[in-house]
């Protein structure tokens, strides 16, 4: 059976849950990849209002969509982020965010965070995948330089604030898949290692799998599969290109908008960037992956009504890249 493609509606929160369901359906997606903001699932209606959860299936069911997965990545950043500021302010919910106040700002994302799994429960799928924000990326530079033991604190505090809400997840029977990523605990394939050292490799902590800012940070990402694979809980599929150097353009990005070709990468449709997708693809058939794929479309240079559509007949013929369904034996014989 192919595997179920997706659309992750983060980048769609302006629009209506139900508008959103209507496109989807109309070019094709198997499902969505529902994010926890805009209108398209709230977590606090979720766990408070009767009939709420019961309605977004509705819609789902009217427009022959499913949901495997739903991400909560905007509230998950606040946990363990340090400073927490205006940027905050900016993507949380006004309840989230309170007073301002950090320490109050991360114990509500946190209490959010653990409702969230309650939550999806309820909605019947079983991965929620989100950040986690840290506490030590703000170091990353290297400069001033950063003791060992800072760092050390660092993973040691994401343990403490994550462990409890893990707990949660196990008992909902919900896994969390940290997308891994720039300004979180785990951004690349070291980070990854000591992420998971520090929760112990417990079940309910894996990985979201997204190659977009693997291939600017020169991190192999069907490598990271490979060394990852029991941690894949789920995939996005969300393209980079590199631009050529011309002495000026800085892999940083310069603090330069999405989109400005000053920049030295940027996200662009998917198929259209750097990203290995067929030798991704394979090391997932590797692995013995067969959860859905999500289209993350982001692309600053495209109308996303093209790009949305354009991304689906890609990455659906990717997926034909499937496992053959007889082994090699079977088909050939055994060498004895």
């Amino acid at each position: 059976m192919p595997r179920p493609i997706t659309l992750f509606t983060g980048q769609w929160a302006d629009l209506p849950f139900e508008e959103v369901c209507r496109l989807a359906a109309g070019w094709g997606y198997d499902g969505l990849e529902i994010a926890c903001w805009g209108d398209h699932f709230e977590v606090d209606r979720a766990l408070g209002e009767d009939g709420y959860v019961d309605g977004r299936r509705r819609v789902l069911e009217e427009h022959g969509l499913r949901v495997w997965t739903i991400s909560n990545h905007l509230v998950g950043q606040a946990v363990c982020d340090d400073p927490v500021d205006e940027r905050h302010r900016a993507i949380l919910p006004a309840r989230i965010w309170g007073d301002g106040s950090p320490e109050g700002v991360r114990r509500r994302a946190a209490a959010e965070m653990a409702d969230t799994a309650r939550a999806a429960a309820l909605l019947g799928v079983d991965t929620v995948v989100g950040f986690t924000g840290s506490s030590v990326w703000h170091t990353v530079a290297m400069f001033p330089p950063v003791p060992a033991a800072m760092v050390e604190r660092g993973y040691a505090d994401f343990a403490d604030r994550w462990n409890p809400i893990l707990d949660v997840f196990d008992e909902a029977g919900v896994r969390f898949a940290h997308e891994v990523h720039p300004s979180e605990i785990a951004y690349d394939h070291a980070t990854t290692a000591r992420a998971l050292e520090a929760v112990g490799h417990r079940p309910a902590f894996g990985l979201n799998w997204d190659p977009s800012h693997m291939m600017w940070q020169g991190v192999d990402p069907a490598g990271f599969l490979l060394d990852f694979a029991d941690r894949i809980y789920h995939v996005d599929c969300k393209d980079t290109k590199v631009r050529r150097p011309d002495g000026r353009r800085g892999l940083l990005g310069s603090h330069l908008p999405w989109g400005d070709p000053r920049r030295g990468w940027d996200f662009i449709s998917t198929g259209r960037g750097d990203v290995p997708w067929e030798d991704c693809f394979r090391a997932l058939n590797t692995i013995g992956y067969r959860g859905p794929v999500s289209v993350e479309w982001e692309d600053a240079g495209m109308d996303r009504l093209t790009g949305a559509p354009e991304a689906l007949a890609f990455v659906r013929a990717l997926a034909g890249i499937e496992p053959p369904e007889t082994s090699f034996d079977a088909a050939f014989g055994s060498a004895d």
